[in-house]
């Protein structure tokens, strides 16, 4: 722990490099290091599954997940519903679909989308968010996706895939065509925990190099999940990446 160390956090970036190289479906089981210490949610190190799909989008990723995890659980049990802690959870698909706007709304009684940015932070106060995460928080995604997180992830115990992430916090998706404040984004949900996330890819790279620079930005306001610039990525996406 607190130690400076040189290991991969993710096999996306890998995986796009294909993509642009023509291999319009592939996927990889492998094993991750993140050193964002330890909770009972989270360890260092962990093995992920990462598929990428070419002339697909988010929805197709929801399609994939539901799929995946109704098929997985039939196998293990022979039926769709686990008990899990007391609690019956069925993974049968379909899975509940809600934006996250929708949620926050929903759970916490509020019009976000009519909200400003001193008014949603306000909101954040009334809701009791740790002070030191919202001082992180500048722009309106990020105070909406603090009021998920803080208030809403929880409560999701049921299957449910959240979509629509505000473009602040998702900056390798594509942005929402009818909304560019959201990304083609989702999230899926499971007894209040995150269990991965998926979107539909930036492909056009001068979006891209535009978020990298917001990015490093947040960076150096003090952010630490902010994402990592990647030239050797751009040029790749430059010659041609299918959506």
């Amino acid at each position: 722990l607190d130690m400076d160390m040189y290991l991969r956090i993710s096999n996306e970036m890998y995986l796009k490099r294909l993509i642009v190289g023509g291999f319009e479906r592939v996927y990889e089981i492998s094993v991750d290091f993140r050193n964002e210490g330890i909770d009972y949610k989270h360890n260092p190190e962990f093995t992920v599954m990462e598929a990428m799909t070419a002339y697909e989008n988010y929805f197709y990723g929801m399609e994939l997940i539901e799929g995946l995890n109704e098929f997985l659980v039939k196998e293990a049990f022979g039926t769709t519903k686990i008990t899990y802690e007391g609690k019956e959870i069925n993974l049968k698909r379909p899975w509940k679909r809600i934006t996250m706007v929708e949620a926050v709304d929903a759970a916490l009684k509020l019009d976000t989308l009519r909200m400003d940015i001193p008014t949603l932070k306000n909101e954040c106060k009334r809701q009791k968010i740790n002070s030191q995460k919202l001082k992180g928080a500048r722009s309106w995604g990020e105070l909406l996706a603090l009021l998920f997180e803080e208030k809403v992830e929880s409560t999701l115990i049921q299957p449910t895939c959240v979509y629509n992430f505000p473009t602040e916090i998702t900056p390798l998706a594509k942005k929402c065509p009818d909304d560019p404040r959201f990304t083609e984004s989702f999230e899926q949900y499971i007894n209040g925990w995150e269990l991965g996330n998926n979107y539909t890819e930036i492909n056009d790279p001068l979006d891209l190099k535009k978020r990298f620079i917001e990015e490093k930005d947040r960076a150096k306001a003090g952010f630490s999940e902010a994402h990592q610039n990647d030239e050797d990525y751009l040029e790749a996406i430059m010659h041609g990446m299918p959506p």
